[in-house]
């Protein structure tokens, strides 16, 4: 048994997080940090952990337990760690976009960085777009397949903006309605060309990423084409093998809807050829295979846990 920590517990992700931590067999959630909300019961803010979880936020924290989650608007992670003295023995999973590209951090994808995990204490998540992609591609980059422009249109639920109301997420104006916003500049789209180029070193081409902001709470959706020699048989099966020991990530022949992944921490890919193009779609959840779920993951990892423990399937959204 382990104890684990939460450092900004009044977000969607910390949500999450606090309700796979508070059911986890391994683990006991000794504390849930939050300014703003010291002294108030977590409920009071995650309302449906109301009668499951009986702690309150607190406003210090403890760095005598195993493992810390940083779940921070992004900026204030790199702000936190270099205001206070971390040991290096506790294990540190920063969910916000501060240290993605940092060498000191091991990037939290485990279907491509499983093993360095394992030996790492300072992992940093990855982003949920960036997730849905990665493993869209993954399998085409390991064999050197990316030969020209990758092309991808991703839609998002509301909950990848963060619980903070914004012009574009509150429900009047997200309800009913579809837009896209940074346009081939999404912040990303870094992780993903340097993972990509991790497995595939002369990969030079650009991905051409749209991102849509959808009318739904939760979940992301990628359809992501390029051009590939493989028939569709090949691409099947080479899909498949990649993803064979990836507890998580399910190569299906089936044509997939965002309902099969939300409240899971699946990942569903499909794969199809179009003359000469692969085309492929890639979804999942973005609060937990995009988030706190790949977050557990990555823990469970480091301290030799069944990768999947405690991150069992909900009922159907059905």
């Amino acid at each position: 048994m382990i104890q684990a920590g939460i450092i900004g517990g009044g977000g969607y992700t910390a949500g999450e997080l606090i309700r796979i931590l508070t059911y986890h067999p391994e683990v006991e959630l000794a504390f849930v940090h939050s300014k703003s909300q010291a002294g108030n019961p977590i409920h009071s803010i995650h309302t449906d952990l109301l009668g499951e979880v009986n702690l309150d936020f607190t406003d210090t924290v403890d760095f005598g337990v195993d493992v810390i989650f940083l779940c921070m608007g992004h900026g204030q992670s790199k702000t936190f760690l270099e205001s206070h003295e971390i040991p290096e023995e506790l294990v540190v999973i920063d969910l916000s976009h501060d240290y993605r590209l940092n060498p000191d951090f091991i990037y939290g994808l485990p279907e491509m960085n499983r093993e360095e995990i394992r030996k790492s204490r300072r992992i940093a998540n990855c982003g949920c777009f960036a997730t849905a992609i990665q493993l869209g591609l993954l399998p085409l980059a390991k064999a050197g397949l990316l030969q020209d422009e990758v092309h991808v249109t991703a839609i998002t639920g509301s909950t990848g903006a963060g619980q903070s109301p914004g012009a574009t997420t509150h429900f009047s104006w997200r309800n009913n309605n579809i837009s896209v916003y940074k346009a081939f500049k999404h912040q990303h789209l870094a992780e993903i060309l340097r993972s990509l180029t991790q497995l595939q070193p002369d990969f030079t081409d650009k991905v051409n990423f749209i991102p849509v902001r959808g009318d739904f709470a939760r979940g992301i959706f990628a359809s992501i084409y390029t051009d590939c020699a493989l028939s569709g048989s090949e691409l099947q099966a080479l899909y498949e093998e990649y993803y064979q020991d990836a507890p998580f990530t399910i190569v299906t022949e089936q044509n997939p809807n965002v309902k099969q992944v939300v409240n899971t921490n699946k990942c569903i890919v499909h794969v199809e050829e179009h003359d000469g193009k692969a085309f492929i779609i890639s979804t999942i959840d973005n609060l937990l295979k995009g988030a706190s779920g790949q977050a557990v993951e990555n823990m469970n990892l480091v301290f030799g846990f069944p990768q999947t423990a405690g991150l069992q399937l909900k009922a159907s959204v059905f």
